[in-house]
């Protein structure tokens, strides 16, 4: 039975092309600066947190709870990071003599196992106390929830759930997510193109962006199998490859060129010249990866 805990939240509807051309650019500015520094800064275990279950498991929640979609991606974005530094702090070895078994690996994992439900939740929470459209998730509401997913929780054990977070993520909470990019991605296509009605490509690229997100995986393989043109790429590659995969302008100018080759096909060279102009990513690049999702948006393997 279904339990409702908010009522279903307004739907907010972005307003384009309202703001000054000099903070667009300050904010572009700061957009390519963020993803670069993103990107010089990506470790081993970058993406390993973004399976398409745990992503679908948090927008579940975000959806259940009536918080806007882009409180889900922050979460997400959160939880990937606190959960590659907490393993990082917990499997570092400490000192020059030390030596950590298999067994001390297995522990701590299974310590983070059981209180994996709870550290997604608490990213959740965080993200809805970002989030200037969505309601604040308070302890009294947050304890229900849980309880109704089979988690029976206290509000002190939230609280310290949070803190643990907050701390690990030390209290840098203001992280972009692709949802981010792709709003003042669309903004400034709007500004520079005015045929172009960025307010429905905004509804139509909210769903794109969700697809992508949860067919994550097969969809960056089916663009490394093109980009590569081999069928089984090399380890090398793959490892090269995580560049791209982590890359949100990339991301963020390929949403927008699939939603615009379903509105506007007429248009989709002059949106896509528009993107690269204004990202400095090549057309071929946008063009491959519009290429590969839509192919798998209409379920037709992605050929070389």
């Amino acid at each position: 039975m279904s339990r409702t805990f908010f009522p279903p939240s307004q739907r907010i509807n972005l307003k384009f092309r309202e703001a000054p051309f000099d903070l667009l650019t300050d904010f572009l500015i700061n957009l390519n600066k963020r993803n670069k520094d993103h990107l010089n800064s990506l470790s081993q275990c970058s993406g390993n947190f973004r399976d398409h279950r745990l992503t679908e498991y948090i927008f579940l929640m975000t959806e259940e709870l009536s918080l806007d979609p882009l409180a889900g991606y922050h979460a997400i974005e959160l939880l990937q990071r606190f959960i590659v530094k907490h393993l990082t702090g917990l499997l570092t070895p400490q000192g020059e003599a030390a030596d950590p078994q298999r067994s001390d690996e297995s522990a701590v994992f299974d310590s983070v196992k059981e209180k994996f439900p709870l550290i997604i939740f608490s990213c959740v929470q965080l993200a809805s106390k970002m989030s200037l459209h969505s309601h604040i998730i308070d302890n009294h509401t947050a304890v229900r929830f849980l309880r109704s997913l089979g988690h029976s929780v206290s509000k002190k054990t939230l609280l310290m759930s949070e803190l643990t977070v907050l701390k690990g993520l030390e209290f840098g909470l203001n992280t972009l997510n692709p949802l981010i990019y792709v709003e003042i991605l669309l903004e400034v296509l709007g500004h520079n193109e005015p045929s172009v009605s960025v307010e429905h490509l905004y509804h139509l690229c909210r769903h794109v962006l969700h697809f992508v997100s949860l067919q994550r995986d097969v969809i960056y393989d089916s663009l490394l199998v093109t980009t590569t043109q081999c069928v089984s790429p090399s380890r090398e590659q793959r490892e090269q490859f995580v560049t791209v995969t982590e890359d949100y302008m990339l991301l963020g100018v390929g949403v927008i060129a699939v939603a615009s080759f379903v509105l506007y096909v007429t248009k989709w060279e002059q949106v896509v010249g528009e993107l690269s102009h204004i990202t400095g990513i090549s057309r071929r690049s946008i063009s491959d990866f519009a290429h590969v999702t839509l192919m798998h948006i209409v379920n037709v393997p992605a050929s070389l």
